[in-house]
């Protein structure tokens, strides 16, 4: 559970797509009555042709599907069927550019260039084809299957490019989870270090609470060994994703159904109903707490049968992602803030080196921590790593890149473990919260500070850059304002002390 937890929080990158390319909107209409209407994604080069900001007074153009061709001979189709059309053929050996002109030799009025891999940027050379005039956009071969199904076989088109939106309010829904998991992470932190400290005043009471402890405490040792287990596994995951990712969403699953359980079995346990028990094997076992697993498990299976149904799977998603950080951040124990700085200190290293060091190692370029998060090679299979919110604002960059914004599990993990030690330094030194209530404030704001950086440089960012000093600074300077940076430091001598044999 540790090595998967910290696996995700290295993982775990607030991330919006980059903007490689000029991305536009195909929108698409059928022949029915109404008309069905749908908009596809697509890619152009803004130094070629401007394509208008909305669909006022738009022209709308019939398509003709021609993917059985690559267009790199006007032989290829009959004479006169691109007259005056909206035609899609396929690439070839042959140069957008040089498609461009057969298509407008022949009357055709836009070409379309379907592919079956990522979409990329159009960059070829137009100074030899300046006569060429009419729009050229790459479109996702699947996407026109997609038309003829929804649409039929008599569709047009039309191209537009809206402007980016400023923000996006989803953006505070991310918030808001991501605020809410961190300090009711904390919260109950504090109230097992309560339940803790009253076990070791009470020699009766302290065998029977250690047995139900499943707490597990890092060292500053075991937090170097387990970032270095990170960076392993995550290069592991950009060479060989296709096969990790299942192994991923398998651990996922487990993860999540036990955490899943915990959670809800903390929230019903001071419920006295359902407190019947059965006996088996010598064990006893509330019935309520057996229907629970089965819950809990069954909503697991339903995520990793329905992951990537858009429509609704992101709800069960982001419950099973809460549930995870919830339960890690109240089990992984830190135990004193020297730790906490090596751990978020080593992690924000990771976070900037994958993010924008290895686009100068890799070979296409590209960042390996947005290729993994992303899904490398256009892996239909993508991380549970994220909390994913569907975005409120209409944009080409919806269905270009992501419907969701996203939020690492990471982000909330990370900078959760320090504000957990807090909560219990806090239980331990009866400080009325002022260190829980501090840094938890701290997260809010580097939450925000995230989110103005990600609106105004319009690319991915590494959400721990900004959180991990907020926290850690804040934390700091409570500590020396109260002299209590030594005792901050070094934490709590009975956590880490031995057990009575």
């Amino acid at each position: 559970m540790g090595a998967a937890g910290l696996l995700w929080a290295a993982l775990g990158a607030l991330l919006l797509p980059l903007v490689a390319a000029d991305e536009g909107i195909l929108h698409a209409s059928g022949s029915g009555v109404p008309p069905v209407t749908k908009d596809y994604c697509i890619i152009y080069n803004s130094s070629w042709v401007s394509l208008p900001k909305t669909l006022d007074n738009a022209t709308f153009t019939p398509l003709e599907n021609l993917t059985s061709t690559a267009l790199c001979s006007s032989a290829e189709v009959p004479s006169g069927l691109m007259k005056d059309k909206a035609v899609v053929v396929m690439t070839g050996n042959c140069t957008y550019l040089e498609k461009a002109r057969i298509a407008q030799s022949l009357g055709a009025k836009m070409l379309l260039i379907a592919t079956k891999s990522r979409l990329s940027a159009i960059s070829d050379n137009k100074t030899d084809f300046e006569d060429v005039t009419l729009p050229i956009a790459l479109i996702r071969y699947n996407d026109v299957v997609d038309m003829e199904l929804v649409l039929g076989n008599e569709v047009n088109v039309t191209l537009y490019s809206p402007p980016l939106p400023e923000f996006d309010y989803s953006m505070v829904v991310i918030f808001l989870i991501a605020v809410f998991t961190v300090a009711l992470g904390g919260y109950w932190s504090g109230v097992a270090e309560l339940e803790n400290l009253k076990a070791v005043a009470s020699p009766g009471e302290r065998e029977t609470r250690w047995k139900k402890e499943e707490n597990v405490t890092f060292t500053p040792v075991t937090v170097i060994l387990f970032v270095v287990i990170c960076c392993v596994m995550l290069v592991l995951l950009y060479f060989f994703y296709k096969w990790l990712v299942y192994v991923i969403i398998s651990v996922f699953c487990l993860a999540s159904a036990t955490s899943l359980y915990n959670c809800l079995a903390a929230l019903i346990g001071g419920i006295p109903f359902g407190q019947c028990r059965i006996t088996c094997s010598n064990k006893t076992i509330e019935v309520r707490l057996i229907f629970l697993a089965i819950f809990c498990v069954a909503a697991a299976v339903v995520w990793a049968v329905f992951r990537n149904e858009d429509r609704w799977a992101w709800i069960l998603q982001d419950i099973l992602g809460v549930a995870f950080c919830l339960n890690f951040i109240k089990t992984l124990k830190m135990p004193n803030f020297k730790s906490c700085v090596i751990l978020l200190g080593l992690l924000l290293l990771y976070d900037v080196f994958f993010v924008f060091i290895t686009p100068f190692i890799t070979k296409n370029g590209a960042s390996i921590m947005v290729e993994v998060a992303a899904g490398p090679f256009g892996n239909r299979e993508k991380l549970p790593v994220v909390i994913r919110v569907p975005r409120l604002e209409h944009s080409a960059s919806t269905l270009c890149d992501l419907p969701f914004s996203l939020l690492g599990f990471g982000d909330i993990i990370v900078p959760g473990l320090l504000v957990a030690y807090c909560r219990r330094f806090d239980v331990q030194t009866r400080s009325s919260s002022v260190y829980y209530i501090s840094c938890t404030i701290a997260y809010a704001f580097g939450m925000v500070l995230t989110f103005v950086v990600l609106a105004l440089m319009k690319m991915g960012q590494p959400a721990l850059l900004y959180l991990v000093p907020c926290t850690l600074i804040t934390s700091s300077i409570v500590a020396w304002r109260r002299k209590e940076m030594k005792k901050f430091w070094k934490g709590s001598s009975y956590q880490v002390g031995c057990r009575p044999r």
